[in-house]
C-alpha cells in the first residue's frame, strides 16, 4: 500500500473528508468561546478550541469505527468503511483514536487548571458514546453532551469557572443534537431495526417529525433564555429567528421520511448552527462599536 493510499485511509477513518460531524461540534464551541469571551476571545483559545475540535472528533470517528465494525459490514452506507472492509486493522483504529486525544490533550496544556479537569469528562464522553447505542434509548442525547462539552471547557478556560448560562447552553446543543442526529438516524431505520441498534428515530416511532421540530423549538427557546441571561442584543435574537426558519425548511425535507431529505436534513445543520454564531459574533462586535 502507497503512503497515498494509507494517507487516504487515514482520512476516511478519521471523516477528515466529509467535515459535517467536525462543523456540528465547532459550532457549539464557538458560541461557548465567543459569550464567554464577551465577544472578543483571546486567540489563542480560539485557536486551540478550534484544533481541539478537529482532533476529537476526528478520534470519536476512529473509535466509533471500531465499536461498529461488526454492525457497519451489514449497512450499505457503511460497509466500505476503512475497519470494516478490513483495510484498517481494528487495533490501529484504536490507537489513531488514542494519539488523536493525547494531541488534543497537549493543545489544553497551557490553559488553567479547571480547564484540565474538564477535558476527562469530554474524552471520556467522545469516546464512549459510540457504545451507547447499544443500551440507550435515546443515545442522540449522549451525543449532544458529548459534542457540546466544550462549551463548559470554553467558559473555563477564559473565565475560570462555569457560570449556569454555559450549563444552559450545553442543554441547549443536546436538544439540537437530538434533532439532527433523529433525521440522520432516519435515514438508517430500517437496518438499525435489523441490527438491534437504538435510536431516536425509532424511540419516537410515527411522531419522530413532531420530535424534531420540537427538539429545534426547545433549543431555540433556549439560546433565547441565554441571550437574556448575558444581555443579548437585536441581532442575537435574529440570528435565533433565522436559525428557527431554517429548522422549518428541514420540516420541508423529512416530513415525507424519504432518506434523501432526511439526509439533506442532517447535513444543513450546519447552517443552523452557523446562523446562531453568527447572530452571537454580530451582536458583540455592534455592541462594541456603540
Amino acid at each position: 500500500m502507497t503512503i497515498a493510499e494509507r494517507f487516504s485511509l487515514y482520512l476516511q477513518l478519521t471523516r477528515m473528508n466529509r467535515p459535517i460531524g467536525i462543523l456540528l461540534l465547532l459550532w457549539p464551541t464557538l458560541w461557548g468561546v465567543w459569550i464567554a469571551g464577551a465577544g472578543h476571545p483571546a486567540w489563542y483559545i480560539v485557536l486551540i478550541f478550534v484544533l481541539g475540535t478537529v482532533l476529537m472528533r476526528s478520534a470519536g470517528c476512529a473509535i466509533n469505527d471500531y465499536a461498529d465494525r461488526d454492525f457497519d459490514k451489514h449497512v450499505k452506507r457503511t460497509r466500505e468503511r476503512p475497519v470494516t472492509s478490513g483495510r484498517i486493522p481494528p487495533r490501529e483504529a484504536v490507537w489513531v483514536g488514542v494519539v488523536l486525544s493525547l494531541l488534543a490533550f497537549v493543545l489544553i496544556l497551557p490553559l488553567n487548571s479547571l480547564t484540565l479537569l474538564l477535558s476527562f469528562p469530554a474524552v471520556f464522553l467522545a469516546t464512549s458514546y459510540p457504545f451507547t447505542k447499544r443500551f440507550l434509548a435515546i443515545p442522540q442525547a449522549y451525543l449532544g453532551i458529548a459534542f457540546g462539552f466544550g462549551i463548559p471547557m470554553a467558559f473555563a478556560a477564559q473565565l475560570g469557572d462555569v457560570p449556569p448560562v454555559a450549563w444552559l447552553l450545553l442543554v441547549a446543543n443536546v436538544f439540537w443534537a437530538i434533532a439532527y442526529d433523529t433525521e440522520y438516524a432516519m435515514v438508517d431505520r430500517d437496518d438499525d431495526i435489523r441490527l438491534g441498534i437504538h435510536s431516536a428515530a425509532l424511540l419516537f416511532g410515527k411522531h419522530d417529525v413532531v420530535a424534531v421540530m420540537a427538539c429545534y423549538a426547545i433549543t431555540v427557546a433556549l439560546l433565547a433564555i441565554a441571550g437574556l441571561m448575558t444581555g443579548a442584543g437585536m441581532l442575537y435574537f435574529i440570528g435565533l429567528i433565522l436559525a428557527e426558519g431554517i429548522a422549518l425548511y428541514h420540516y420541508r425535507l423529512i416530513r415525507h421520511r424519504q432518506r434523501e431529505g432526511c439526509f439533506a436534513a442532517f447535513l444543513h445543520n450546519n447552517w443552523f448552527g452557523a446562523t446562531v454564531f453568527a447572530g452571537i459574533a454580530a451582536d458583540y462586535l455592534f455592541r462594541s462599536w456603540q
